[in-house]
């Protein structure tokens, strides 16, 4: 399982404003008539029950959505360019790279946000028209999409989680309790990513993750440690299954508690079932009366299993049944995500010193004199005209600026 991608977004670009007129025989002073541009096409993520892992993101990680299209005469406004929809499995939580902030955290099928979205289609000419300004040749261009790289992250959601050493019988264990068919050999890390079965236990179905072997430094990262600690987060209740023939089962219990309690101190407050394996064997069996003392002694309810012979199976599914109806915990459920929704930006004009002059940014004022043809005298007086009706020209004279300065607005330069 793939559960870490990263892709690259982009959304469409908004569509430019036309620049037309109405001429019509018989109709005199037709006036202007050019439309609107499209909106740019959105970049949207989907939680998608059947995608089981981010496997096909590691491999295709540009999505791109369709730009606007332009504006026509008789106010025909431009086409929206299509959305893109890029479907990721449930329990995703989705990061902006450059910032770190989390934009979603997908935990339901359906569930959707819009990651970037598409930009403003610009005005037509037709908007332009004033008793003043009576046929405007200015339009605006499309404003430019949003581009973002996006940090994915899977967390598998599961009601339980079975969790232990290398080779305490995990794998074994999820197989004898459900149909699912995980590899199994006798060497460390033979799985190599989580597994999930789902059980039958008192008429009700539950789904069980089989959560790769820990080892000491697991919080560190060490022997993919971060990789396989994630996906116990979100599981309600953890099986802690422990391997009966090893000298101390109690102090292993003890190491794989204190790398939960390192990665995240939330999650030694979830409810555990404390397992001990492997009951079949010989040597097991012989000290199974001490190993029960043990962990007596040591203050923990353990059941005695064997998940090779099914000895134990029905007691363990039907106390995990138990475990699993009982309301979770304030104190052990997974703290929410925050989810970082940025506020509409208003729109502002801003008047700043470089050493070319005064340089003056304005989102909207900027696509207007990218849309227009400033290189003709007719185009560039209108274009001035319109400084004071955007506020361009408030922001000038606050800022101080000295007849015969130089203004710099896009690709316009013009002197105050």
């Amino acid at each position: 399982m793939i559960d870490q991608a990263e892709i690259e977004i982009k959304s469409g670009n908004g569509g430019r404003g036309a620049v037309s007129f109405r001429r019509e025989k018989f109709v005199p002073r037709g006036g202007p008539d050019g439309g609107d541009g499209g909106r740019g096409g959105d970049v949207i993520l989907e939680a998608d029950k059947d995608i089981g892992s981010l496997m096909k993101y590691r491999h295709q990680r540009h999505y791109a959505a369709a730009d606007g299209g332009r504006g026509a005469g008789q106010r025909k406004s431009g086409k929206s360019g299509a959305d893109v929809i890029v479907k990721l499995p449930i329990g995703t939580v989705i990061r902006d790279r450059d910032t770190g902030d989390v934009l979603a955290d997908l935990s339901q099928h359906g569930e959707r946000i819009v990651a970037a979205h598409g930009g403003k289609g610009g005005l037509g000419n037709s908007h332009f028209a004033s008793s003043t300004n009576q046929a405007p040749r200015l339009a605006q261009a499309g404003a430019p999409g949003e581009t973002k790289v996006l940090s994915l992250e899977l967390k598998l959601i599961a009601d339980a989680g079975i969790i232990g050493l290398p080779n305490a019988g995990k794998s074994s264990l999820l197989a004898a309790i459900s149909a699912a068919r995980p590899k199994v050999a006798d060497y460390p890390f033979t799985t190599l990513e989580p597994s999930l079965g789902v059980i039958d236990a008192g008429g009700r179905r539950w789904v069980v993750a089989d959560v790769p072997g820990l080892i000491e430094g697991a919080h560190l990262g060490k022997g993919l440690g971060h990789q396989f600690l994630r996906h116990v987060a979100r599981t309600r209740v953890l099986v802690h299954l422990l391997d009966g023939s090893s000298p101390e089962p109690v102090n292993d219990m003890v190491k794989i508690n204190t790398e939960l309690l390192l990665f995240d101190p939330l999650l030694v407050r979830k409810a555990q079932l404390v397992a001990v394996n492997k009951i079949d064997l010989p040597a097991v069996k012989a000290r199974l009366p001490a190993l029960k003392e043990l962990f007596k002694a040591a203050g923990h309810r353990a059941i005695f299993v064997s998940a090779q012979s099914g000895e134990g199976i029905e007691g363990l599914l039907a106390e995990l049944d138990a475990m699993l109806q009982q309301p979770v915990s304030a104190d052990a459920a997974e703290a929410p995500i925050k989810v970082f929704r940025p506020a509409p930006q208003r729109e502002k004009v801003t008047v700043t010193r470089d050493a070319d002059g005064y340089r003056v940014e304005s989102d909207e004022f900027e696509r207007l004199v990218a849309g227009s043809d400033t290189n003709d005298p007719e185009v560039r007086r209108q274009v001035l005209a319109e400084l004071w009706r955007w506020g361009v020209g408030r922001a000038v004279r606050a800022a101080k600026i000295k007849p015969g300065e130089k203004l710099i607005i896009g690709k316009l330069e013009l002197y105050w």
